[in-house]
């Protein structure tokens, strides 16, 4: 039997992995992309404007267009954070999102296959075996590559075996639930505002939500303390919002990565991106987007090692990801570690959030990706305000 090639397996069919496989597939190399069956991942499906116009996602798979923002303190304070003019939150269901992204990769000219992944093999031939299997307890199959990039989410097996150190990355652990949901209830639940709720009952080092998909919600929570009941929180934040009677279409679990590893190559035929990079904003655990340029910084990467066969061109992938949203990765790793580490600083935070330099730099990064440069009066402000907050020296300002 003639033994199967490509030049990149891409494990991992999340939006990561389908941008990677996307791109590839478009440059004219070959691409398998191997994917497990019937898994999607817990998230609120917040996306930018700015990520279907650079990663040319139609209009037709938002669910909902969320204009405001309402956070909520542990004292149960709500400060609300309207969009504006400048845009809006676009709302996806990772259910047909990811799906549309692999049939894309597909219909650029990737092989598309189902199975799970367990292994790399090497031999005396050239590149790596990837191994799997196509059902459960079945045989394993074998394709040869050049390269192997693991987009495997946050607990990548791609990581582990290949990547040193990516086993012990920290994480949050994410649930949510998927519901069919009223436009309003009397209890507060609006079906066009996304609510984030800073609330040490609801988790006790992280924050819960709930985002609206028109016709459906998504409420989760995230918090790294295993003790800590995130089912319980949910059902929680259900009876106190008036959703409790609602039918509940999916749920599901997973971990989120809290920052970047420290290397995402092993100096030979194997590159890790998105998830299994550890590539979530901290603070905010927002993936989407970062999940999809990254991808795209992986399969630029990839192309240059396989344009050289020199290993070092794996490198440039953490190193171009790091130049373009590291800064915006280190503040809101500093925002978290401050503000959520107790009720009393996160009420203060809230009412920071009552700020209106605070609120328009606040959307003007979510929805350019990065710093904003152009106000630098208004970062002074913000910064002389934070400090003032954290140090319990002021009330908020409107």
């Amino acid at each position: 039997m003639t033994e199967e090639q490509f030049d990149v397996v891409v494990i991992g069919g999340g939006p990561c992995g389908a941008t990677a496989a996307w791109d590839l597939a478009r440059a004219g190399r070959s691409v398998l992309l191997l994917d497990r069956a019937g898994r999607i991942k817990p998230c609120g499906g917040a996306v930018p404007p700015r990520l279907l116009e650079e990663f040319e996602v139609p209009q037709s798979l938002l669910v909902a267009r969320a204009r405001s923002a309402r956070m909520v303190a542990p004292s149960n304070r709500a400060v609300d954070m309207p969009v504006g003019e400048i845009g809006y939150v676009g709302m996806v269901d990772r259910e047909h999102f990811d799906e549309w992204l692999r049939q894309r990769a597909a219909d650029a000219g990737a092989e598309r296959r189902t199975g799970t992944y367990e292994h790399v093999e090497r031999d005396n031939g050239q590149g790596a075996i990837v191994c799997f299997r196509k059902d459960r307890g079945g045989a394993i199959s074998k394709v040869r590559t050049s390269l192997v990039i693991g987009a495997d989410g946050a607990r990548s097996g791609v990581a582990r075996e290949n990547i040193p150190g990516a086993e012990r990355n920290p994480c949050v652990f994410a649930y949510h639930e998927i519901v069919r949901s009223p436009k309003t209830t009397p209890q507060g639940f609006d079906g066009s505002r996304c609510d984030v709720l800073y609330q040490g009952k609801l988790s006790p080092d992280f924050y819960a939500w709930v985002f609206p998909h028109g016709a459906t919600s998504s409420i989760g929570v995230g918090s790294a303390n295993k003790g800590f009941s995130l089912r319980g929180s949910v059902k929680q934040m259900r009876s106190e919002l008036g959703l409790d009677g609602c039918e509940t279409i999916r749920s599901e679990g997973a971990p989120i990565p809290l920052k970047p590893l420290k290397r995402w190559d092993n100096g030979r035929d194997v590159l890790v991106a998105g998830d299994a990079a550890g590539v979530v904003a901290p603070a905010s655990g927002e993936g989407i987007y970062y999940a999809m340029a990254c991808g795209r910084i992986a399969a630029s990467a990839a192309l240059g090692f396989l344009a050289t066969g020199n290993p070092a061109m794996l490198r440039h992938a953490r190193k171009a990801f790091l130049r373009q949203h590291g800064r915006v990765f280190w503040i809101l790793g500093i925002m978290q570690y401050f503000w959520y580490s107790s009720d009393k600083r996160r009420e203060r935070f809230v009412e920071m959030c009552a700020d209106r330099d605070v609120q328009q730099l606040t959307w003007q990064a979510y929805m350019n990706k990065q710093l904003v440069r152009a106000k630098p009066m208004a970062h002074v402000r913000i910064f002389l305000k934070d400090c003032a907050h954290l140090l319990g020296l002021r009330p908020a300002a409107g």
